[in-house]
């Protein structure tokens, strides 16, 4: 599959769950989408709640997909919103990420409206504190 079939596929699996994101606060809908070292596709919602931040971004919901279904290693990431700025992960969700990624990975984010941006963990998270530091 190339790249740009994989982008599709990732932006359609972010999309369909995008749809049922629980924003009732923010009215923000986020979705996610990853492609594992198994080669199969995992997706999440954001989950909103009224004690906040008790609730999920679309990241972390996405990785507990990838983990449920087997899945050990992010190898690809495309993150929806609406909009057309790009919806970037947060800070949390970029270190959620550096979990299960190596530094090259390639995040893809993107506002619905606009043009899709594409960086590297690296670039979204320089200098950062990974399971190396800890011996893992």
């Amino acid at each position: 599959m190339s790249n740009i079939e994989l982008d599709k596929a990732l932006f359609e699996a972010a999309e369909t769950v995008r749809a049922n994101a629980y924003a009732p606060y923010s009215n923000f809908q986020v979705g996610a989408a990853i492609l594992a070292d198994d080669g199969k596709i995992y997706a999440g919602c954001n989950v909103e709640n009224a004690a906040y931040p008790v609730g999920n971004c679309a990241e972390p919901s996405a990785i507990a997909a990838m983990l449920a279904g087997g899945g050990k290693r992010i190898k690809r990431v495309y993150v929806t919103g609406p909009g057309s700025t790009p919806v970037t992960p947060c800070g949390g969700c970029r270190q959620r990420i550096r979990e299960f990624a190596d530094l090259d990975v390639e995040i893809i984010s993107h506002g619905v409206d606009g043009t899709p941006l594409v960086q590297t963990l690296g670039q979204l998270l320089p200098h950062s504190f990974g399971p190396e530091f800890l011996g893992k």
